[in-house]
């Protein structure tokens, strides 16, 4: 059985409530219960938090655990943290970034990935189902 990480990074916690016309109106429970009912032959774990260094510490925590794969979705952070882009490549964990919006048709700023550059592959602006072609690629 394989073990991913689904993590969650700022405001993801808001999801379902913050942006609905951009984020749809699913919440982070309604993705994980969507998840684990497709892919009963992985064990999730779930993380979300506001706080970059704790992304951090939850990466080398999965690094030493042996995670098979990290679904990422970094949020801002993406677009400004070194640190998550060191913690990813450091940990020699496959992952797959992922937006729900399409990063590139949005405002400039968020064109450019730190983390999105170490990661096997990016998945942006397919909404949820994001998540899910993310943990089947992990899975093949």
């Amino acid at each position: 059985m394989k073990r991913i990480a689904v993590l969650n990074g700022p405001n993801l916690d808001r999801l379902g409530k913050r942006d609905p016309e951009i984020y749809g109106t699913d919440t982070l429970d309604d993705l994980a219960n969507s998840l684990r009912d497709a892919f009963s032959d992985v064990e999730f774990e779930f993380y979300q938090s506001n706080h970059e260094g704790d992304l951090v510490d939850k990466i080398s925590t999965l690094a030493e655990s042996g995670s098979d794969g990290i679904v990422f979705n970094p949020g801002a952070y993406s677009h400004t943290s070194i640190a998550l882009r060191d913690a990813i490549s450091g940990s020699k964990i496959p992952t797959i970034e992922v937006h729900i919006s399409n990063i590139h048709a949005r405002e400039r700023f968020r064109h450019h990935s730190h983390t999105g550059a170490v990661s096997k592959g990016v998945i942006a602006g397919l909404g949820l189902r994001g998540y899910h072609l993310a943990t089947q690629s992990l899975t093949d």
